[in-house]
């Protein structure tokens, strides 16, 4: 009870710094990305119309994750403020993170369990955890139900406790009656495991698209162990199938919406950044590996958070779990790790973008940590003898990686001000001036979608393809999207931070009506936002 009390404390705290230097920089309260704006579009208009729109009337499959949609629309439901019911969902994230890391922990270091507060501890100090748990994004919960699967995975695994699919036991529902009242009851026990194992796994992919790799890894795990091959295919089948289950009216609204299972996010990401594609995947890989690591976004010297002074702990811990389940044929230490990697692989592969933090990777980033924390511990406080020197190196170990944890929250605070501040100043502060001065059926084109469908409620056009499909193969010209815009119904052009459109803001056809003059965007190297009205050819 006294670890649950610390690690909640702890996670108020730092929670409340981040909201509190926001607020005091900027005198309110807000999200740091424009998605999350559009997160609140789609719950709101959840809530209203019981229907997944974007634009009333208008069936959208530009949402990444429905589960995060349904949870933020149930406080619309309930009449909670927005905000404060945002903030609870990426605060108690964040806490059942911590909660599922230390279970793991538990599994993973039977050992060190008595330091599994250590592990829950670190993780709601650490900044990027921070700033995902305040931004009103989906991240944390990813993270969190990520990490209950794992936690339960490794709990039977360890265990060897994957009774279920015998061939004493014939079929579901129908227990021998050779088998022990015991046995019986421990194999229905496995069964019940299997399918939350499964239902979990489904909502992970219902939060983000990317919980597949972490899916089959699960799965892959399955099979391994010696045994019965049937017994082995039923948990496999037992798993995948109720896994399924919380996906398939995902599945078949976005194939009904937009000809494919997943969201159109994925394709428009992919064609917008699709430059990026073009480097060396191996260079790609090693960026994004180093900056979820703890380094910087660019470079290769400096560090981006505390949890880079952990790199040799997990390198040490890594190698020690690769032995352990090479030497037993097994996949339950490196489970995680090989998540991990995977996540980081699929975006080098797919979209290798570093900004806003790295958001994307974020999900992923406590595993690093565990195995960072588990490995300094192996190597600094488990070694018998060593004498004063020994000593004298844990200290430092404490007090260096306490320092550094405890500067970079304060640096993540004012940078999450900082963001805040942007989005504030710029799309929140557009999206309110289109509600003042524009007719309710104006058509709006626009790059960041976010605070000006939740504020302004007009007809838009978007120029990142996320609501508006048929623009996704012009993403990568911006010719193209210019000429788009001018051959399109848009009544008004909204140029953004690092999007000009000069093709259509320089022609007769616009004439500029306001602009935001928010001076923190142009001290960051950026345009301000503008409005443009556009005349008929």
């Amino acid at each position: 009870m006294r670890r649950w009390v610390m690690v909640g404390g702890a996670c108020l705290v730092g929670v409340g710094v981040f909201l509190g230097v926001s607020a005091q920089a900027g005198g309110q309260f807000g999200f740091p990305l424009d998605d999350a704006w559009i997160h609140q579009t789609y719950a709101r208009n959840l809530a209203r119309y019981g229907r997944f729109e974007y634009i009333p009337g208008v069936s959208s499959a530009g949402s990444t994750s429905p589960l995060w949609t349904m949870l933020l629309a149930l406080g619309y439901v309930l009449g909670i403020p927005y905000l404060f019911w945002t903030y609870l969902l990426g605060g108690l994230s964040l806490l059942w993170l911590a909660g599922a890391a230390m279970a793991a922990w538990r599994q993973l270091w039977p050992a060190l369990a008595a330091k599994d507060w250590l592990a829950g501890l670190t993780l709601v100090l650490m900044w990027p955890l921070l700033w995902a748990a305040t931004s009103g994004m989906e991240t944390l919960l990813f993270a969190a139900l990520g990490m209950q699967v794992v936690a339960l995975y490794l709990s039977q695994e360890r265990l060897g406790d994957w009774r279920w699919g015998h061939r004493e036991i014939g079929r579901l529902g129908n227990l021998s009656i050779s088998q022990s009242p015991i046995s019986n009851l421990q194999s229905l026990q496995s069964l019940q495991s299997l399918i939350l194992l499964g239902f979990l796994s489904g909502l992970l992919i219902l939060t983000r698209p990317e919980g597949v790799v972490l899916v089959m890894l699960v799965l892959v795990g399955l099979i391994l162990p010696s045994g019965d091959w049937r017994a082995r295919g039923k948990r496999v089948l037992v798993v995948a199938g109720t896994a399924v289950l919380p996906l398939l009216p995902y599945f078949l609204f976005n194939y009904w919406a937009n000809g494919s299972l997943w969201p159109n996010t994925m394709a428009a990401k992919q064609t917008e950044y699709a430059v990026l594609l073009e480097q060396f995947i191996g260079w790609r890989l090693a960026q994004l590996l180093w900056l979820s690591l703890g380094g910087p976004a660019n470079g290769w010297q400096g560090m981006s958070s505390a949890h880079l002074l952990l790199l040799p702990g997990l390198l040490f811990a890594g190698w020690q779990a690769l032995k352990t389940d090479w030497a037993n044929r097994q996949l339950a230490r490196t489970l995680p790790l090989w998540w991990a990697g995977g996540h980081v692989l699929l975006y080098a592969w797919k979209l290798p973008v570093t900004y806003q933090h790295g958001r994307y990777l974020l999900g992923v980033l406590p595993v690093w940590i565990l195995y960072g924390l588990a490995g300094w511990l192996l190597l600094l406080f488990m070694r018998q003898g060593g004498g004063r020197g020994l000593w004298l190196a844990q200290k430092v170990a404490q007090f260096t990686f306490g320092f550094v944890l405890l500067f970079f929250l304060l640096q993540g605070a004012v940078a999450y001000a900082t963001d805040v501040a942007i989005i504030e100043g710029e799309m929140v502060a557009v999206g309110r001036w289109l509600a003042e001065n524009t007719p309710p059926d104006a058509v709006i084109a626009t790059h960041d979608i976010g605070a000006i469908g939740y504020f302004a409620e007009r007809p838009l056009r978007d120029l990142a393809g996320l609501i508006t499909p048929e623009i996704i193969p012009l993403l990568a010209d911006e010719t193209a999207v210019s000429a788009y815009v001018l051959d399109s119904d848009a009544d008004y052009l909204v140029t953004a931070p690092g999007w000009l459109y000069t093709a259509v803001t320089e022609s007769d056809r616009a004439t500029l009506r306001f602009t935001t003059e928010f001076p923190l965007t142009r001290q960051q190297g950026l345009n301000n936002m503008a409005v443009y009205q556009l005349r008929a050819p």
